[in-house]
C-alpha cells in the first residue's frame, strides 16, 4: 500500500483531517462516481478528501501511443495519473492499495478488508462513497462488498460514518425509485471536472472516451430528472444510500439491491396499469 500526501504533511496529520472518503475498484473511478466529495472538499476548507483505490490498474485497456505497454508499465502510467488527479483535485489524501483484481475478487481473501478497515479507522471520515451492487463491472462490485465489510467491521468496533453512498459507473442509476435515489449537483465547475478527467490520458487517448461521456451522463442526469421542472444545475450525479446494509449487517447486498430493482418494477407497473386501466374505461 502507497499512500500519497499533496500537501506534504505526515500521514497521521493528513488522515485526521479527512471528512470524505472515496473507496474505488480503479484509478479514474474516484473522479468518474465521488466527483461531490471531491467538489465540496475543494470548496470547504474545512473539509478533506481522500481516494482510496483498491487495484493496480494492471488490466486497462491500451491502444494507440499505449497499445504495446506491458502490465508493469500501465501500472506505473496509472499510478502516476492517480497522483496528479489527487494534486488537481486538492486530495488530503490518495491511498493506492495495489491489488491485483483476482485478489479482491476472492471473497476468501481478507486482505483488501483488512487495509481499508484500517485506513476507515484513521480517518474516520462523515461520508463514504464506493461502487454501487448494481454495477455490471466484477471488479467494481467486489470493490462495494469489500468496502462493505470493511465497514461493518469498523462499525462493530464503535465507530461509523454519517452517510455512505453507493455510485454510479458502469451502469447509470436515473431508474432507481425517488425514495432511494441521492443527487449530487455537481455544476459549477467545469474547469476542474475537465482537468480531472484528462488526468487519465492512458485511459482517454488509449481508446475510451471517458471524458465526454462523463459529462455527457452528468448534464443528462441534469436535463431529465424532472420532466416538469426547468433546469437549475448542468451536472448531476447519481447515488444510492448503503446505509441500511450498516444499518442490519445481516442484509446481504443482494437483497439490499435487489429489493430496490422490485420496487422498480412495481412502480413501472403500475404507472402503465394505471394508464391501461384508463383506457380501457373510456373504449
Amino acid at each position: 500500500m502507497e499512500i500519497y500526501i499533496p500537501s506534504g504533511e505526515s500521514e497521521d496529520a493528513a488522515l485526521s483531517k479527512i471528512t470524505h472518503l472515496a473507496i474505488s475498484a480503479h484509478e479514474d473511478d474516484i473522479e468518474f462516481m465521488a466527483y461531490d466529495g471531491i467538489l465540496r472538499c475543494r470548496r470547504d476548507d474545512s473539509l478533506s478528501f481522500c481516494a482510496v483505490v483498491l487495484t493496480d490498474g494492471a488490466g486497462s485497456p491500451r491502444a494507440g501511443r499505449y497499445a504495446s505497454c506491458t502490465d508493469a508499465e500501465m501500472i506505473g502510467i496509472r499510478r502516476l495519473e492517480q497522483m496528479e488527479a489527487a494534486r488537481i483535485g486538492g486530495y488530503g489524501a490518495l491511498a493506492m492499495l495495489g491489488f491485483p483484481s483476482a485478489k479482491i475478487k476472492d471473497p476468501a481473501d481478507t486482505d483488501a478488508v483488512d487495509k481499508l478497515a484500517d485506513i476507515l479507522m484513521r480517518a474516520r471520515p462523515r461520508v463514504v462513497y464506493t461502487h454501487n451492487p448494481a454495477d455490471r463491472h466484477e471488479t467494481h462490485l467486489a470493490a462495494c462488498l469489500r468496502t462493505v465489510a470493511a465497514l461493518r467491521r469498523v462499525c462493530r468496533d464503535g465507530w461509523r460514518p454519517e452517510h455512505f453512498y453507493g455510485c454510479e459507473v458502469w451502469r447509470d442509476l436515473d431508474w432507481l425509485p425517488d425514495e432511494y435515489k441521492i443527487s449530487f449537483d455537481v455544476g459549477g465547475s467545469p474547469e476542474l471536472e475537465a482537468e480531472l478527467l484528462r488526468a487519465f490520458d492512458s485511459q482517454i487517448a488509449g481508446g475510451k472516451g471517458y471524458d465526454l461521456a462523463v459529462i455527457g451522463r452528468r448534464r443528462a442526469h441534469a436535463t431529465f430528472g424532472a420532466s416538469h421542472r426547468v433546469d437549475d444545475t448542468d451536472r448531476v450525479i447519481y447515488a444510492v444510500d448503503m446505509m441500511p446494509l450498516l444499518d442490519d449487517p445481516s442484509l446481504p447486498a443482494a437483497d439490499f439491491i435487489c429489493g430496490i430493482i422490485d420496487e422498480f418494477g412495481r412502480g413501472v407497473r403500475r404507472a402503465v396499469e394505471a394508464i391501461e386501466t384508463r383506457g380501457q374505461a373510456n373504449i
